[in-house]
């Protein structure tokens, strides 16, 4: 059997190396913990996307008078958002292992916290489209708010191609998170028509009708100024990934 040779006082060459090989290995642990978090996320991004799809083909459904399928596809929408929910309390967990450094701790969990806030304005907004459901409104508002919800999805899909190469081209990522906010000011334009045709519509329709839409529009616009908060912090994320 061999005998292991102990060194009492290794020389300083020996002492670097070992330094530096456990430096390595926790940076690689610390990586591959991050990218593990992102993919959680990533994961909670595209059902988040899912539930604006959903949103979408709610308010389309609805216009053309097809209720009992906005109503079907609402409720597949808030099963979702339970899952949502789930995959946030997992990132969390995730985060409170490892030495994870205490900036990027922060900024996932910010980036986490925006994407939660954005599903709880798509639940909003499908919430009104429920309430709305039965209800006598104009075609041509109707057609506001289907061209508004597109856009909304525009504007979550290029956020979460911007989280899903964040991992991957840190660069490539940056640049696609700008786009976000071209998208999320063509929201805010169909906000202003809407508001404009609820005016227009003031006196031919139900009070409490008028609210729930403005309510509705109120909370799409807030889907799409979530998605440009959040690509705010994909944009910080880029900088540790580089």
């Amino acid at each position: 059997m061999r005998k292991r040779i102990k060194l009492k006082n290794p020389p300083p060459v020996v002492r670097y190396i070992c330094f530096r090989s456990s430096l390595l290995m926790e940076r690689w642990f610390e990586k591959r913990r991050k990218i593990r978090v992102l993919d959680i996320a990533y994961r909670q991004m595209t059902l988040a996307l899912d539930t604006v799809n959903d949103l979408e083909k709610a308010v389309k459904a609805i216009s053309v008078g097809k209720a009992d399928s906005a109503e079907k596809t609402i409720n597949r929408l808030f099963l979702i958002e339970e899952e949502i929910d789930n995959l946030r309390r997992r990132v969390f967990e995730e985060l409170t292992k490892g030495s994870l450094p205490s900036r990027d701790r922060e900024d996932i969990m910010h980036l986490v916290k925006r994407l939660d806030v954005m599903a709880d304005h798509v639940k909003d907004s499908a919430r009104n489209v429920l309430i709305l459901i039965g209800y006598e409104i104009p075609g041509d508002l109707w057609d506001i708010y289907s061209q508004m919800s597109s856009d909304v999805v525009k504007c979550a899909s290029t956020l979460r191609e911007s989280l899903k190469k964040l991992s991957e081209d840190p660069s490539e990522a940056r640049a696609t998170s700008l786009k976000v906010e071209d998208f999320e000011k063509a929201v805010d334009e169909r906000y202003l028509e809407a508001k404009a045709q609820l005016l227009k519509y003031g006196e031919k329709i139900n009070p409490s009708i008028l609210i729930i839409l403005k309510d509705l529009a109120e909370s799409m616009e807030s889907v799409a100024d979530s998605c440009a908060d959040t690509a705010d912090y994909v944009r910080i994320l880029t900088v540790s990934f580089k």
